[in-house]
């Protein structure tokens, strides 16, 4: 029996393939040294409490203040969030983590006197004030955002206790990651030779994704099997993340848990509830999905760990790292060279940690520093690792775009835009191969690929982004999240997105415990906006060229200088009705026509 192959440590990555956090701090010493510059300006800020109406200078300097402190904080945590996700068992950069955090708290519970202090200043007083100091228009719509939100502010005690608890409230998402990516461990899978294969979060779906039917379902049975004996450690701390949303909901005078979280972003809860409203009327289209899959596996049943497996065999290839990069860096042609640029400088100078190492924590993501952009990947050498190479340097250029052109007040994008510039990426990705062949199963490959986006991003997100909707009204009926029920919602939840023609078992009820997501307070329905949008801008640019590239590129470096909403409409797609999301699905729908046609 062949030996398994062993995951790396950290120090056998090739220094090359490692992002430089050097660029960050170029040591742990500069970090404490700027740590504790920073725990200064935190502590001074609470030295404006009472002040902020009593002069334009006074509100001015505060704010300049305010800003500083918020660049050196984010980049404290941004450094040791890094290191830690390096290697997770680490307990140098927990601690450093941790620390980090706390200081985010302390500033939070610091400067709590803020808000309520500009909601009391008067319209006509805020009016001298531009005039008095020009330096404040900056912050006109600053100020606006804050007092829009008028209703949901509370005194300044109370906004105090809000942020001391913030701290505690990040407790489920923490406990679940140091579970499921430090503590956890799961026996290894066996492929139809007997081989066995390390199974761990990050290596899950890559053998999901084989063509080896025993090493798929080997994998799927250990995993949930694994998973399952822990059900009622997850269920309580999904539950008592319900519980801290509601809490917070609650005590800012919202009408649900969702509605709080929407409008961190400035958008309508409506967008949400017309995405899954929007996707359910389209389950047609996933359950011949499916009933396709069935058809080209040539499977009497299809169980849900044959659902990523390739409907297209023998057309798979190995695409190293390396020509990974040169095949995105060729898609992304389209964009300009303005945009490619910026590829090109992450590329060569490592704002990229490419491979799984033992401790490493799964998946992938951008960490957009005001340094450059840190991506953090797990790249496996397939197809598709490259599409999420292309998908997370999306995220890159929407965030250095960002920090070049936007001041620090309006830097950050808002998560319902985040997914747009990386998914748009993809698709061109895919226009662009799909372009560069002719050959008839390679072209099938292709397609399955596409069609699996569309059912992982825009159908499976929503999935995800109901479930956790339906966890939230349970929880604010006083219903308790126990394991049980969870698995009874989810199991049947996926029942009716994947149709007749799929078995639904009891593992699959538990896959719920798997999906870090839902500790993001309802971020995973922005996947499927965004995957919309994205479509319609592909589509635009690879239509219109220079006049679409341009107002996308502006897309990109607006940060949140407007409303998501708004930034979205100028680059020429309206979400604010469920027509990009109808748009998609169509096109799921001609993709799907296209595939039967090439596979009959």
């Amino acid at each position: 029996m062949a030996e398994s192959k062993k995951i790396p440590q950290r120090g056998e990555i090739p220094v090359e393939y490692t992002w430089n956090t050097a660029d960050l701090y170029p040591t742990d010493q500069a970090w404490e040294e700027e740590f504790d510059q920073a725990q200064a300006q935190v502590r001074a800020l609470s030295g404006y409490a009472g002040r902020l109406g009593e002069s334009a200078r006074t509100l001015y300097a505060y704010l300049t203040a305010s800003m500083d402190a918020g660049d050196k904080l984010s980049n404290l945590h941004r450094y040791a969030s890094l290191r830690q996700d390096e290697d997770t068992r680490q307990a140098k950069y927990q601690a450093l983590a941790g620390r980090a955090m706390s200081l985010l708290v302390e500033a939070q519970s610091a400067t709590a006197f803020e808000t309520p202090e500009l909601l009391g200043i008067p319209e006509e007083t805020l009016e001298r004030f531009y005039a008095e100091e020009p330096g404040l228009e900056l912050y006109r719509r600053y100020f606006t955002v804050i007092r829009d939100k008028r209703e949901h502010i509370l005194s300044d005690a109370e906004e105090k206790l809000l942020a001391a608890a913030g701290e505690l409230a990040q407790s489920p998402d923490e406990v679940y990651s140091k579970f499921t990516c430090a503590d956890l461990t799961f026996p290894d899978a066996v492929d139809k030779d007997g081989n066995r294969l390390p199974l761990s979060s990050a290596s899950f779906v890559p053998c999901e994704m084989s063509e080896d039917r025993v090493l798929r379902r080997s994998a799927y049975e250990r995993m949930y099997d694994t998973l399952g004996s822990f059900r009622n450690t997850a269920a309580a701390l999904l539950g008592a993340e319900a519980k801290s949303r509601q809490f917070f909901a609650a005590a800012r005078k919202y009408e649900s848990p969702l509605a709080a979280a929407v409008s961190a972003n400035r958008v309508p809860p409506q967008v949400y509830r017309s995405l899954v409203d929007t996707v359910n009327a389209n389950l047609d289209k996933l359950h011949r999905y499916v009933r396709l899959r069935k058809k080209l596996l040539g499977v009497d049943e299809l169980h849900m760990y044959d659902i990523y497996a390739p409907m297209v065999s023998g057309a798979s290839r190995v695409i190293p790292f390396d020509e990974a990069r040169s095949i995105v860096y060729s898609a992304l042609a389209p964009m300009g060279e303005e945009y490619r640029a910026i590829i090109r400088e992450g590329f060569d100078n490592r704002w990229i940690d490419v491979y799984e190492n033992a401790g490493k924590r799964s998946g992938g993501y951008m960490n957009g520093a005001v340094a450059h952009p840190y991506i953090l990947l797990n790249h496996k050498d397939d197809l598709d690792s490259m599409f999420t190479l292309a998908h997370e340097m999306g995220h890159a250029v929407h965030s250095y775009l960002s920090n070049k052109t936007q001041p620090s007040v309006y830097r950050d994008y808002v998560i319902f835009v985040a997914e747009v510039a990386s998914t748009c990426n993809e698709a061109l990705l895919m226009e662009h191969l799909l372009g560069q062949t002719t050959d008839k199963t390679q072209r099938a490959w292709l397609l399955n690929h596409f069609l699996e986006q569309f059912k992982g991003t825009l159908y499976r997100q929503t999935m995800f982004a109901e479930f956790e909707l339906r966890m939230g009204e349970l929880n604010a009926r006083g219903t308790p999240l126990t394991a049980e029920l969870l698995c009874a919602e989810y199991k049947a939840l996926n029942a009716k997105y994947f149709g007749p023609d799929m078995v639904t078992d009891d593992r699959i009820a538990l896959e719920w415990v798997r999906i870090p997501h839902f500790y993001y307070n309802y971020y995973v329905y922005q996947y499927a906006t965004g995957y919309s949008a994205a479509i319609a801008l592909s589509r635009r640019i690879l239509r219109e060229g220079e006049p679409a590239v341009k107002d996308m590129l502006a897309f990109l470096s607006g940060g949140c200088s407007k409303d998501p909403i708004d930034l979205l409409r100028d680059a020429g797609v309206d979400m604010a009705g469920p027509q990009p999301v109808q748009d998609a699905l169509d096109l799921f729908g001609a993709l799907l026509d296209e595939m039967e046609a090439l596979m009959a």
